[in-house]
């Protein structure tokens, strides 16, 4: 019963000015493939929905975690990354033997691990983590998009274009704003704050 488990981790919303950073964990069952798996940055959002449920479905173990906003004004978006990244890790109820990450930089974890930079595209444990994490992020902002619905969260979500510049200009900065990213600390040294 001595089954070689890889983990695959990766993030999403490192780039956002708003919203909590998401990382999802997977151990794929090798006796399931999931056909379609790949960097979640390359598939539809209709996909990578679709994907989502039989990865939940199929996968031996799968976690998602997040950290909030304060956490990543209060230790940089690196940091909370990594520590969104563990927290997954913790959660999923079965140890890995191998932990594969997408990037640069591993969690803090006495667990064997491995950063792989675009793990995304060439692992598909990786791929399963990065689509997770991603549609987990997504509802997040589709909510927020509820409760602030003049900022147009969900088609931005959250990230610096154009339209989301133009609406923080307009009302402000909110508590959901990453205060430590430039653009809103531009914002807020005018102060111009909207809770």
């Amino acid at each position: 019963m001595n089954k070689h488990l890889i983990c695959g981790v990766d993030e999403a919303g490192r780039g956002p000015l708003a919203g909590a950073v998401f990382a999802a964990a997977v151990i794929l069952d090798p006796a399931k493939p999931i056909a379609g798996l790949t960097d979640s940055k390359k598939l539809s959002e209709k996909k990578r929905d679709a994907l989502a449920v039989k990865i939940k479905e199929h996968a031996l173990a799968w976690a998602i975690a997040s950290s909030s906003v304060e956490e990543i004004d209060e230790i940089n978006i690196l940091q909370a990354s990594l520590l969104a990244m563990k927290r997954a890790i913790e959660a999923l109820g079965v140890v890995p033997t191998e932990v594969l990450v997408d990037g640069l930089h591993c969690p803090k974890l006495s667990l064997p691990m491995r950063a792989i930079v675009q793990g995304d595209s060439k692992e598909a444990s990786i791929s399963a983590a990065s689509i997770l994490a991603k549609t987990a992020r997504d509802a997040d902002l589709y909510q927020l998009d509820k409760l602030y619905p003049e900022y147009g969260f969900a088609k931005h979500k959250g990230y610096p274009t154009p339209l989301h510049m133009q609406m923080l200009e307009q009302h402000g900065v909110l508590s959901i704003h990453r205060k430590s990213y430039a653009p809103v600390k531009k914002i807020l040294n005018r102060g111009e704050v909207n809770e």
